[in-house]
């Protein structure tokens, strides 16, 4: 391919909306893409083993998020709202809530009380100290650690308090069909529009100068172009030179180098557990002593597994445990199977039933390790108290010649999410039309 205008480092969300944007201005791009597949950490896959298709990384869309519903009213593809009932379990005893955080405004109460920003740790041994706020704390702390993969040491506190009060965890849907068809109608546009999209392609190597980028990759492929715009995951910008996937820059980025390092970069390990009935939702087993109808979530306490859900409104026999934040780093290196024992053991723990029940009716099972994964290193963003001075530094283009987008970039309440991912190559893409 000869003539190349931009080349996007990354076929995730970010990378193919600045393509296909890039594509429509009339400029010749090529996107490389370390996987042998579209999507980076969106991936809807149909796995022979269960029996509707499921999904391996980004799931829902939480609230009202404008990019994201644009993009699907152009594909026609619809959100379905996740009805039913959510549970939590506190000191072994059920609740039905629909509110996890219990308290929540005296929360607020106390954070809109802050003048300067701190660690949400800090701010809860400072301003929630008391003995009666001891139930308090213990649910912000497991809610920062789950929902958004946060180190509570190291997470804003005023970047939690904006994205509270925008309530986009109050209303949580499932895409007909899966983000996959999000993926592959941005591909479909972008090499509609002339792009060209290569897989297997790892970039090693980015030599640059004004106007001028040489990229080096596995198998001694090299490309050249006047733009490149890295969209890749922040955990392999964060990565050192002995990472399996590691992308050097000649000249270094000293400063960007530091500004990555500032952002937070949460860990996910996402369980797929299939089963041959609903077991928790039917009264006929024996085995099973608490029955959860209608379960839409649950959040239970004294397991590492912050929260479960089901595929309501769809009927499938499907759950889904969700352990994030920083006690990933006790189980990340366990083989499946001893993960898979250990979601069972949280299952027998939340329904008072056995392991032995559990896995009689287990169908099929998939530990999907983001924390591991080479060409991630991690799940999601979350904003520290360096963020916004980061993000500025990382925002501005080198000489007009290397750019970056992508989830861990963008500035805004919906930080992690792949509304933050596509804003951040839309946004990027325009920058890059305006410099030229």
């Amino acid at each position: 391919m000869t003539g190349i205008d931009i080349i996007v480092i990354g076929a995730g969300a970010a990378g193919l909306m600045a393509a296909r944007a890039l594509g429509k201005a009339g400029k010749k791009v090529l996107v490389l893409e370390a996987r042998n597949r579209l999507g980076g950490r969106i991936h809807t896959q149909t796995n022979s083993r269960f029996s509707i298709p499921t999904e391996t990384g980004a799931e829902f869309v939480h609230g009202d998020l404008s990019v994201t519903q644009n993009l699907l009213a152009e594909i026609k593809n619809g959100l379905l709202l996740v009805e039913g009932q959510s549970y939590q379990i506190k000191n072994g005893e059920l609740q039905a809530s629909g509110e996890f955080i219990a308290d929540f405004d005296k929360l607020l109460e106390k954070i809109n009380e802050l003048q300067e920003d701190m660690p949400l740790a800090n701010f809860l041994e400072q301003y929630l100290a008391d003995e009666e706020f001891a139930d308090l704390r213990n649910s912000v702390t497991r809610f920062a650690e789950g929902y958004d993969a946060a180190d509570t040491k190291k997470v804003s506190t005023f970047a939690l308090r904006d994205e509270w009060q925008s309530g986009g965890a109050e209303n949580s849907f499932h895409l007909q069909g899966g983000y996959g068809k999000l993926i592959e109608y941005l591909a479909a546009q972008c090499q509609a529009l002339g792009g060209v999209i290569q897989l297997s392609t790892v970039v090693k190597e980015i030599k640059w100068e004004l106007g001028e980028a040489t990229i080096i990759c596995n198998k001694e492929q090299i490309y050249q172009t006047n733009k490149v715009l890295i969209t890749v995951p922040l955990g392999i910008l964060q990565a050192s030179p002995k990472a399996e996937v590691y992308i050097s820059f000649n000249p270094e980025l000293p400063a960007k180098r530091a500004a990555f390092k500032k952002l937070g970069f949460g860990a996910v390990i996402k369980i797929l557990l299939e089963f041959k009935e609903a077991f928790w939702e039917n009264e006929r087993f024996a085995h099973v002593s608490r029955q959860l109808p209608e379960l839409a979530f649950m959040f239970a306490d004294n397991t590492p597994f912050t929260a479960w859900w089901t595929q309501l409104p769809h009927k499938a026999h499907l759950l889904t445990g969700w352990l994030a934040g920083p006690q990933v780093k006790e189980c990340q290196h366990m083989p499946e199977h001893a993960l898979v024992l250990k979601a069972l053991e949280a299952l027998a723990y939340i329904f008072k039933t056995t392991i032995d029940f559990l896995q009689t009716q287990l169908k099929a099972s998939q530990v999907i390790n983001w924390a591991t994964d080479p060409y991630a290193r991690g799940a999601y963003a979350y904003a520290t108290l360096a963020t916004p001075a980061a993000i500025k530094v990382i925002s501005q283009p080198e000489q007009n010649t290397l750019f970056f987008a992508g989830e861990a970039f963008y500035e805004g309440h919906a930080m992690g999410t792949v509304e933050a991912a596509l804003a951040s190559g839309a946004e990027a893409a325009s920058k890059i039309l305006q410099e030229s």
